[in-house]
């Protein structure tokens, strides 16, 4: 769906004496943005689809900062609703499970509980307001496996009238990663996963004055699948002691467009089925 057919004027009802007015859906599709009447006319026109990115607030090596899965969650979430269409953006949750980061510092990390709480009070607050579909989208690594694990719960939240979809394909969304730098550049074996190729060329996308190239480097090589267990059981510190999965060198804008397009691609066609 593109901007334009995102600006698509509403009909909506306000003030005490119930007159007309309209209402036009913000090109981002963000309901922090957009005002209650026209939240609630896009409802009434079947915008019934919300995206909730999860994202984290957390270290990503020396180079990159805190802030890079939730500016992420905001763009995939973006991405997602346009291509399912018919879909408005809700706020990310922009702090999750990160304790296996922990070891750096500035660091935030909420208990599983926390954040399912979290999730389970945006979904009924999202379904009291009429929304029939609400899809969460994990922009962190250590987010897939708790919202795979709480989706029951979610669902029963706001069931029948309101359905709950989570993409929780965390090797898938790696590899997706590494085909997207493997077509741009051959470096896909560089991407592990964490402040790698992958992630800091979306960060030349989403925020290039964050990036500390200087500080650009390689972390731990070894392929995610055979250090991801030992990752959340012991910290990331324990297999990258420089906080990065991969290798950082050789970012570009290119690579970062693609990674990012690829991904929504993925997700987009994981919610539709």
């Amino acid at each position: 769906m593109s901007d334009c057919e995102a600006r698509r004027l509403v009909g909506a009802t306000a003030g005490e004496g119930g007159d007309a007015m309209s209402a036009t859906i913000p090109d981002s599709l963000r309901l922090e943005e957009m005002t209650s009447p026209e939240v609630r006319a896009a409802l009434d026109d079947g915008w019934t689809t919300v995206v909730v990115a999860v994202g984290a607030t957390e270290q990503h090596g020396p180079h990159l900062p805190l802030l890079v899965d939730a500016v992420r969650g905001d763009r995939l979430a973006e991405e997602v609703a346009r291509r399912l269409g018919g879909a408005l953006v809700a706020p990310t949750i922009r702090v999750g499970c990160s304790e296996h980061h922990m070891a750096f510092a500035g660091t935030l990390s909420l208990r599983r509980s926390t954040l399912e709480a979290i999730c389970i009070d945006y979904c009924v607050s999202l379904a009291r307001h009429g929304f029939e579909r609400i899809c969460f989208v994990p922009s962190h690594g250590g987010n897939f496996g708790p919202l795979a694990d709480m989706l029951d719960d979610l669902r029963r939240a706001v069931a029948p009238k309101c359905h709950v979809a989570a993409f929780t394909d965390l090797m898938g969304f790696a590899a997706a990663w590494t085909e997207a730098v493997e077509e741009v550049s051959g470096l896909g074996a560089r991407v592990g996963g964490h402040a790698d190729i992958a992630e800091s060329s979306e960060m030349l996308v989403l925020r290039p004055d964050l990036v500390r190239h200087e500080w650009v480097a390689e972390g731990c090589t070894e392929p995610l699948a055979e250090i991801v267990e030992r990752m959340f059981r012991e910290g990331l510190h324990a297999v990258a002691p420089n906080g990065i999965l991969g290798d950082a060198r050789g970012l570009s804008e290119e690579i970062g467009r693609r990674c990012l397009e690829r991904t929504a691609e993925l997700i987009t066609e994981a919610l539709r089925e």
